[in-house]
């Protein structure tokens, strides 16, 4: 039989291998800032004691048993936990522990995933601030700013009073949101969530059945001074701005709509949650007839609907407005349109400019008087027009004074 005689190399490499493998075998020493895993021994309100693999006992104590991951809240006799190693050995000879570093980790990481998969969760309502409201996601604090309430939580506070706004976010307190985690800064122990961000997952698929342009049937669920609120189809709301609820100038949203209203409304944009809402626009615009019935030159009556420091505006009819600017008031130097003119009083304007497109007329009270100034290009039409060069010629040339006279005019 023949053998194989190992190298002193090879006998060298395997007692090395043998011995590395021995203390493979051998527990290794914990440290500091290690998570460790223990049967529990006894629980109590100040204090719980854990058995570390037969070899040690540690102790959790004082704020060191709060955990924001939850996992030892409710811990029995035999139950295993995760704690942090703080000192190997305390005044007692025991390994002192922490629920408190294990459990922060395991929070934040879970926080971190929430965000990651960007899943709508369920959140209390446990404090209010005028920034906004704060909540709890598991144990751990986190903030849900105004700004990323729905228009159905928003604080919708005329004249945007701070006091009523914390008392309309303060009814919140003990409520409880529908939100995703968007924020997750552990090193800032920062968590912020939105309402917004779940909203739009819950509703995407019905808001994706409407587009721009399209007219709804909707209830208004709010009045503000900047607008009103309509909700449709059971949840989707919009805001129609004060601007787009009537073609005429609206000083309070009050006037046109109040709270219960069922109405019909134009959808003037879609972004994000955000819907835009129109009413004027299902309704003819009124100032594409204005030329018809208003011609610059005209002197009309209008009541002084309000003052302002640059001028005064005024009531052609219910659905034309016009604006006299401060120089045209008066022949004298005033400081103030009050000087000349009173709210809710008429007067006799008249009319030096109208722009249909921009919604603009101009008037004046001290060019009533003053004799209109031909325009240069009317003279010259005047002078080619006296020298007609046959019949045709001369009515040609007529109607183009018209048109140049109102061009100039307009």
């Amino acid at each position: 039989m023949n053998t194989v005689t190992k190298s002193p190399v090879d006998l060298q490499s395997s007692a090395m291998a043998k011995l590395l493998a021995e203390e493979d075998q051998q527990p290794r020493l914990p440290k500091v800032g290690d998570l460790v895993e223990g049967k529990v021994l006894s629980v109590s309100k100040s204090e719980v004691h854990l058995d570390i693999d037969g070899i040690t006992t540690g102790v959790v104590r004082g704020r060191e048993l709060f955990d924001e991951s939850g996992d030892s809240a409710d811990l029995k006799i035999s139950d295993l936990a995760q704690a942090t190693i703080l000192e190997l050995e305390n005044e007692n000879g025991e390994m002192e522990l922490s629920f408190r570093h294990a459990g922060h980790q395991k929070a934040w990481n879970e926080l971190e995933d929430l965000q990651s998969n960007a899943k709508p969760i369920d959140v209390p309502i446990i404090e209010a601030n005028r920034g906004g409201l704060m909540v709890r996601v598991g144990r751990v604090e986190g903030f849900l700013p105004v700004s990323q309430l729905t228009t159905e939580h928003y604080p919708r506070v005329e004249g945007g009073d701070k006091n009523k706004i914390l008392e309309k976010l303060q009814s919140y307190v003990g409520s409880s949101f529908k939100v995703k985690v968007i924020d997750v800064d552990e090193t800032d122990s920062k968590l912020i969530v939105s309402e917004k961000a779940a909203w739009e997952e819950q509703h995407q698929e019905k808001l994706s059945q409407y587009e721009v342009g399209q007219s709804v049937k909707g209830k208004v669920t709010g009045v503000v001074d900047f607008g009103a609120f309509v909700e449709f189809d059971s949840g989707l709301e919009g805001l129609v701005h004060i601007s787009e609820m009537a073609w005429q100038r609206v000083d309070d949203p009050h006037d046109l709509v109040k709270v219960g209203d069922e109405i019909e409304v134009k959808i003037i944009g879609i972004e994000g949650n955000k819907i835009s809402l129109s009413m004027k626009q299902l309704t003819e615009d009124p100032w594409m007839q204005a030329v018809e019935k208003y011609k610059v030159g005209d002197v009309v009556k209008g009541k002084v609907t309000k003052l302002n420091p640059f001028g005064a505006f005024v009531e052609l009819d219910e659905e034309i407005h016009g604006l006299a600017h401060i120089s045209e008031l008066s022949e004298k130097n005033i400081s103030h349109p009050g000087e000349v003119l009173k709210v809710d009083e008429s007067y006799d304007f008249k009319i030096l400019s109208i722009e249909p497109k921009s919604h603009r007329l101009g008037l004046s009270i001290k060019a009533i008087n003053q004799p209109d100034e031909p325009a240069a290009e009317e003279t010259k039409d005047e002078e080619e027009k006296s020298v007609p060069s046959d019949e045709s010629s001369e009515e040609n040339t007529e109607e183009e004074v018209d048109n140049d006279s109102s061009k100039e005019q307009s």
